[in-house]
């Protein structure tokens, strides 16, 4: 079986290698990851919750360092730590139900035991007669046991029952707490997997007929959105910015056509001079922050000035686990990525350059578009405006996970 350090390892090598990417990649393999490490975690019979929560934490701070561009890394972290805090919170609670259920009904037992409707009066006027009658000298000393018996016999026997029956419950609720962190990761991971369609079941609500529909770039989510609003028989148009320099978008408007989606393709200078003939602007991001503004591909800022300048909606579809806890401005968010100059710039071409002065060639792979600028975000649990994310925060996290390192640097 391997071990946990072994798991966490081979995870960090993958990300800081960039052999996994993308949000949703990420979102999974660290949510299997997390419940892997629940499980082959040894939690002791007290206090489980915070030793649990410390191991995810410190696996959580080496994940993040490992790639810091994938947000959604640290987002399943504290999405796992608060399914940690809720479940252990539901397990403290339905046993504090229980001991007041069991008062309430000793109770009750008392009263019935000390009143019985059904008593007949001849059974009534005999059992006060026999409580006004003394007992008898005879009956007092048939009574009366032969030796006295001390009283802490029992007491040492009642104290170590009592401390096993302690303990087994305390044993019994490990294992149900680690059970039912498993069983919400298991339902994390079905939501990742199915957000995409979940998203495009909204899909008919916002494209109707005959509309022309702008977007940039690749993205899953933004393709089954069109894709479903094809399928329930909307006729309408998708123009691709072709993304450069990755060009992603060439790939987008491919799948689109294999779909019988009309497409048109072109170039990202070309957006400004086309956005007065579209109907709305539908975009898939890298990430949305906890002001509502959003972190998608180069050139996507554009996009939304344009469309702010010629009034046309600007819709963000993205799944819940992209949503991040903290604001762009906050040190530990990594707001864009320097990709490799040999995606604009041939190598063998910076060679040939004859000139002594030296050559620079940036490369960002992200844009940040504020939230004045996005109309909607669709997430699979609905539409919202982006004034409404710190709602859609306080409900998948907690604010003490906010800050990773907080808690390891003490």
């Amino acid at each position: 079986m391997p071990d946990i350090e072994g798991l966490v390892n081979d995870f960090v090598a993958k990300l800081s290698k960039r052999k996994v990417e993308g949000s949703q990649a990420t979102s999974r393999l660290t949510a299997e990851l997390l419940r892997s490490v629940v499980s082959l975690q040894r939690l002791p019979p007290t206090n489980p919750a915070a030793v649990l929560i410390e191991a995810v934490r410190g696996i959580g701070v080496k994940l993040v360092a490992a790639n810091p561009v994938e947000l959604a890394v640290g987002n399943i972290v504290r999405r796992v730590l608060h399914i940690i805090r809720e479940e252990d919170l539901s397990l403290l609670t339905s046993k504090t139900g229980d001991l007041d259920l069991s008062a309430a009904s000793d109770d009750e037992r008392t009263i019935d035991q000390d009143y019985d409707p059904t008593q007949s009066a001849a059974a009534a006027a005999a059992a006060a007669k026999s409580f006004i009658r003394p007992p008898s000298l005879h009956a007092l000393l048939e009574n009366m046991p032969d030796k006295a018996v001390p009283s802490n016999i029992y007491t040492s026997s009642s104290g170590g029952d009592s401390e096993e029956k302690s303990k087994a419950d305390k044993l019994a609720r490990t294992r149900k707490l680690k059970h039912d962190v498993i069983e919400a990761i298991n339902m994390l991971i079905e939501d990742i997997d199915t957000c995409h369609e979940l998203i495009a079941e909204q899909a008919v609500e916002h494209i109707h007929q005959n509309e022309v529909i702008l977007t940039l770039g690749s993205s899953r989510t933004a393709f089954e959105f069109f894709c479903a609003a094809k399928e329930k028989k909307r006729s309408f148009r998708v123009v691709v910015a072709e993304g450069a320099p990755r060009y992603q978008g060439h790939a987008l408007a491919k799948e689109l056509v294999s779909r019988g989606l009309q497409t048109t393709v072109v170039t990202d200078s070309a957006v400004f001079a086309m956005i007065s003939r579209v109907n709305m602007v539908i975009v898939g991001v890298h990430a949305v922050m906890a002001n509502g503004g959003v972190i998608a591909p180069v050139g996507m800022n554009m996009v939304a000035l344009a469309a702010q300048k010629h009034a046309v909606p600007f819709v963000v579809v993205a799944g819940i686990h992209k949503l991040c806890p903290s604001y762009p401005h906050n040190p530990e968010v990594c707001l864009n990525d320097m990709r490799s100059p040999a995606e604009l710039l041939e190598f063998g071409r910076l060679f040939r350059v004859d000139s002594g002065a030296p050559l620079q060639v940036v490369n960002p792979g992200f844009d940040y578009v504020a939230p004045e600028l996005v109309s909607l975000l669709i997430t699979d649990i609905g539409g919202h405006n982006p004034s409404y994310m710190y709602r859609l925060i306080s409900d998948y996290y907690s604010a003490d996970d906010f800050d990773l390192q907080r808690r390891i640097h003490k």
